[in-house]
């Protein structure tokens, strides 16, 4: 079986140009928490998820290392957290996305094993999918797993 034909017609994205307002705006509508980021010919430029919004609200001054644990050290209060997601909210969804170089995607004619393999090994929740440099669908382990279990339960 093919990504075209199991995958998410319907993507949820937003354009290079959006803020990253835009972005959140769309994972509390949505109820996800990533997305393709395309530019006017919808082609994918770039991907933002909760990971990259935690990595930038989340920031910390120093880490230590002891025993093979982290602990991280935050110097700050709860006012310059609270800031650093406001300055967030305003800033170009770029600024903080996967670049293109770096998102993980598959071609529309790509098998279904090879998506629960790349979904499995680079432990992300989804892939958007490509057919000819554009957006055409997505791809969750969701659906890789209703596809393959639904006819055997």
């Amino acid at each position: 079986m093919q990504a075209h034909e199991f995958m998410i017609r319907q993507v949820h994205k937003v354009k290079s140009t959006d803020t990253v307002r835009e972005v959140i705006e769309r994972f509390l509508e949505h109820g996800i928490s990533g997305l393709p980021v395309v530019n006017e010919r919808n082609e994918i430029v770039g991907y933002i998820s909760d990971g990259d919004i935690m990595r930038y609200i989340g920031k910390r001054d120093d880490i230590m290392i002891e025993a093979g644990f982290y602990f991280a050290v935050f110097k700050g209060d709860d006012r310059e957290f609270e800031e650093r997601a406001q300055q967030l909210l305003q800033l170009n969804v770029m600024r903080i996305a996967q670049k293109k170089e770096k998102v993980v995607k598959v071609q529309w004619d790509e098998v279904i094993e090879n998506i629960a393999a790349i979904l499995g090994k680079r432990k992300i929740k989804k892939v958007p999918v490509e057919r000819n440099g554009v957006l055409v669908g997505i791809i969750s382990r969701g659906n890789v797993i209703r596809q393959t279990f639904k006819h055997m339960l």
